[in-house]
Parts: C-alpha cells; structure tokens; sequence
C-alpha cells in the first residue's frame, strides 16, 4: 500500500503532464504545499483549500495529488492552531459533499441508484478526513501534555531550588544566632574577668588566680561549643556533638555568670502543663544568657539581675531584670543590637513575644512568653 502511494506521487505527476498539463498543474499545487506543513500548517492547508476549489470550479476529475488532502488535515490538526483545525475539519467535510454532488450531477446515473453510490462516496471521504483529523489531534494532545510535563518538571526544580536556598538562609541565620550567644557570652565574662585580675594583681593576688581560672574555664566551655558548632556545619559522622543546653542547665550558666562577680537571684513558680520542645528550652536558655550578658555589658560594674520562670496555664515566662546601678545611662537598646533582635526570632519560631526595654529609675526588663505547643 505504501508503495502503490508512493508511486503514485511520483510518477502519477509526469503521466499527467504527458496526458493533460491542467490535471499535472492540479497535482502540483496540491503537493507543494505540503513542505510547509509542519512550519506553516495553516498556510499549507490555505494552498490546499485554495487548489480543490479551482479543482472544483473547473470541474477537473481528481488527481494522485489529492492524497495531499489527508496529509494536510492531519498536519494542521496536529501542529497548527486550534482555528485551522477546526477549520480544514469543517473544509474537508464540506469538500466531500461537494466532490460527489459535482461528480454524480454530470453523470447519466440518476434516481435511488446515483443517490446511495453517491452517500457511500460521501461517507468513505468523510471516513477518510475524520481518521486523519482525529490522529492529528491525538497527536496534539500528546504533544501538548508532554509540554506541560516539561513545564512541570521545570517548575519544580525551581521550586526546589527556592526552597534550597530558603533552608540555606534559615541555617545561616541559626548560626549566627547560636555564634553571637556563644561568643558574645563568652567574651563579656573573659573581659570582664581580665578587667578584675588586672585590678586585683597587685592587692590580693588569690582572686586574680581565680579570676584566671573562670577565663579559662569559660574559654574551654566557648572553645567546645564552636567545635560542636563546626562539627555540625562540616557534617561529619565522628565530629564532636553535645546535646543542646537545656533549662536544667541553668544552675551552670548562672554559676558562671555568679563567677564573673554579677549578683544573680533566681526565682521558680509554678509547674509545667507539659515539657516543652528542645528547641523551646533552649530558647529560653540563650534568652537568660543573652540578658544577663547585657547586664554585665551595660549595667554597671555593682549591677545585680534576678531571673524568673514562671509555668503559667498557655506556657513559660522568662523574666530578666537588673537595677543598672552605675550605668542606668548606657542600657542597651530596645529596638537595636544583634542579641535582642536573635531573641525575637528565636521567640517568634515558637509563636512566642518577647518585650525589652528599660525602667524607671534605672535598669532593664526583658520578658518573654514561650507558649505550649498543642498537640
């Protein structure tokens, strides 16, 4: 079959010419187009329409080009618009009703016999445009889901991408919570230690040796905390790893800062509904180290600080006062400062509030509530 085809269209075009040019120009104009059938479908089967319709109007029989008719409804089905697939549907049914009525009116049939011969024309062109119509179209929609399969799959490794780089910055904003609390903690007990040793070299050497020994006691615990910091950015399996400090290390955390001559009062009230998360727990760890580091900081050399906790019925306040004896002039500031802004994002993680700022009459306040979280 596909031989006989191809035959056809190429010798069908030089036997006409040799017999009748007006039948091999025909033939022509209907296979020519077809070069821009998959470039320009809609331009193709314009051609194609335009050459039957002079095919009709000079009443020529058909010709071996009109195996172009097919090949071009199936091409504008399957690459061209939505309009000229609809329309070379509408053409090619309509072409076949014109074809036989022009056929069997010149012909000497007529009555019952002329009329079934030309309905069976009718429905084998009819056949012929739907077949190659609908194989277009189902070629359409192949194409097109397979688009969208690519759009799709693009759109998630975009996503993906954002969502990386979304992680990526949440992370680095962790550690560099984490590394001001270590370090800041860290080196306000160091200086202000090195400040009393200096002091106290010379009239009482035994708390100098003392307050050599909290440095580097404090220094030991910072240098572990970045290891253990470092050792979770390397993503190693042996590196060194510590639990995270938890509110039952607060006895230890105030005993440093108590080392570090800062007067610390701690108050407990009430019992907890339920434990808090980990990571809740250590919220409320780096918010007493951070305020208490800020006391020794801006407070005054004779400050003192209290801190509450409070196991309220919706969850955890956390209160830190100091009386800024000698630097009620010098607080630290309310809406500034890394330390206060890595307590509010701390806070917020857990739908939590945190208010700071100084009192009347000298010192400062940092409260925080530390919700539950409802199963």
């Amino acid at each position: 079959m596909t031989a006989t085809c191809l035959l056809v269209l190429l010798f069908g075009p030089v036997y006409l010419m040799a017999d009748r040019p007006l039948l091999f120009f025909i033939s022509c104009g209907l296979l020519l187009p077809l070069a821009w059938r998959r470039t320009r479908p809609a331009l193709a089967a314009g051609l194609v329409i335009l050459v039957c319709l002079i095919q009709w109007a000079l009443a020529a029989e058909p010709v071996a080009g009109q195996v172009a008719v097919p090949l071009v409804i199936y091409a504008t089905a399957a690459y061209g618009p939505s309009w000229a697939s609809r329309t070379v549907l509408l053409a090619g049914l309509l072409g076949g009703i014109m074809l036989t009525t022009r056929l069997y009116s010149s012909t000497a049939e007529s009555g019952i016999m002329g009329l079934t011969i030309g309905a069976l024309y009718t429905v084998l062109i009819w056949m012929l445009v739907l077949v190659s119509w609908t194989l277009g179209d189902l070629t359409r929609v192949r194409r097109l889901q397979l688009q969208a399969l690519e759009d799709r799959t693009r759109r998630l490794e975009i996503e993906q991408q954002q969502e990386r780089q979304l992680a990526a910055a949440d992370e680095r904003s962790h550690i560099a919570r984490e590394m001001h609390d270590i370090v800041a903690h860290s080196l306000s007990v160091i200086i202000t230690q090195a400040d009393g040793a200096r002091y106290a070299a010379a009239a009482k050497p035994e708390l100098a040796t003392e307050a050599l020994a909290t440095i580097a006691a404090t220094g030991r615990d910072s240098l572990g905390e970045m290891r253990r910091l470092l050792g979770v950015l390397r993503s190693d399996d042996d590196s060194p790893t510590r639990p995270q400090p938890r509110l039952s290390d607060l006895d230890e955390l105030l005993l440093g800062f108590r080392a570090a001559t800062l007067h610390v009062a701690f108050e407990q009230s009430g019992v907890p509904r339920r434990n808090l998360p980990a990571g809740a727990e250590l919220t409320a760890y780096r918010i007493i180290q951070e305020a208490l580091t800020n006391v020794m900081k801006h407070a005054g050399p004779k400050a003192a600080a209290s801190v509450s906790l409070a196991w309220q019925v919706r969850g955890l306040q956390v209160e830190i006062v100091d009386d800024g004896r000698g630097a009620a002039a010098d607080p630290p500031p309310a809406g500034g400062g890394n330390g206060l802004r890595g307590m509010g994002e701390r806070v917020s993680l857990y739908d939590g509030s945190l208010t700071a700022g100084p009192q009347q009459g000298g010192g400062f306040r940092v409260t925080a509530t530390i919700p539950y979280t409802e199963a």
